[in-house]
């Protein structure tokens, strides 16, 4: 039985490409999707504005400026509630679904015991997305339909990046909410850079992108308590020349967390990124080891 996904007449996700490429970059916004169509909706026991509270917001707008600058930009307008592309593709919690999942299925990660798989079963502070079961041929459409051409896309954007410049970065965009605090200051972080401790990408990336925004006067925790997930691990290869940073952004910098909407904040918070991706991505080569291979 196929599934019709309906992003309100948006496609599910979308390149925003720059006449020329002229940076070694690629950005992602994979949470950032926010057209819940009518039919989720319906199915879901949550209002349109509590189904919103796992979603990155406008994250994909504070990051727009990177497209002039000379990199793309892959961002996500299905929901992350509809469907996580930051996970393995088949983190499936068998409990939410009627009918039988395949083999293959990841049903015993710590992300599906906590409700947010592949599928989610929650939003933040657990709550319950739908009325009743999915059919589990509905996962297995939203994977095969949508996530399975999102990462095709994140690949193709990265192989042709490391093929044109002899390397690739990786900058995995995300928000948090503003009572995440550091687990060892017990702080609530502006942001926090992942780079999976230091296995993800150049430890060199990691430490100019954190001083870049502490000079702005921000506070920065590093892999505390976010290291990056799947995008961040599954993508970085820095041996290879494959590096991949994911960035968490305190979602009280830019907007009102209860409406959802952009604050006061979020005109000063897009020039300060914009700052941040032009002294990031001036970085010198010599600091991101290219693979020897691409590179000849």
């Amino acid at each position: 039985m196929p599934f019709e996904a309906d992003f309100n007449g948006l496609p599910a996700f979308e390149v925003l490409c720059p006449a020329d490429q002229r940076l070694p970059y690629v950005f992602n916004s994979p949470h950032s999707g926010r057209q819940y169509s009518k039919s989720f909706l319906a199915s879901s026991r949550l209002n349109e504005n509590s189904i919103r509270r796992s979603e990155d917001a406008y994250v994909d707008d504070l990051f727009a400026h990177v497209v002039p600058l000379g990199a793309p930009l892959l961002r996500a307008h299905f929901p992350r509630a509809y469907l996580d592309v930051n996970r393995e593709p088949y983190e499936l919690d068998p409990k939410m679904f009627d009918g039988r999942l395949p083999i293959y299925a990841n049903s015993r990660s710590i992300r599906v015991a906590g409700g947010l798989g592949t599928v989610a079963r929650i939003v933040s502070e657990n709550h319950e997305i739908y009325r009743h079961k999915l059919p589990v041929e509905e996962a297995l459409s939203r994977v095969e339909e949508i996530y399975k051409p999102y990462h095709s896309t994140l690949r193709r954007l990265l192989a042709q990046t490391h093929v044109t410049f002899g390397y690739s970065v990786l900058i995995d965009c995300h928000s948090m909410p503003s009572s995440v605090k550091c687990q060892t200051t017990d702080t609530r972080p502006d942001f926090i850079l992942g780079d999976r401790y230091g296995t993800s990408c150049s430890s060199d990336l990691t430490e100019f992108a954190c001083s870049v925004l502490r000079n702005m006067g921000y506070s920065v925790s590093r892999n505390k308590p976010y290291a990056g997930g799947f995008i961040t691990e599954h993508y970085g290869r820095p041996a290879s020349g494959l590096h991949a940073l994911q960035i968490e952004i305190n979602r009280g910098l830019y907007m009102d967390e209860a409406s959802h909407q952009p604050s006061a904040g979020f005109a000063d918070l897009f020039h300060n990124l914009r700052n941040f991706a032009r002294e990031l991505t001036s970085m010198p080569d010599a600091a991101l080891p290219a693979d020897s291979i691409a590179a000849e």
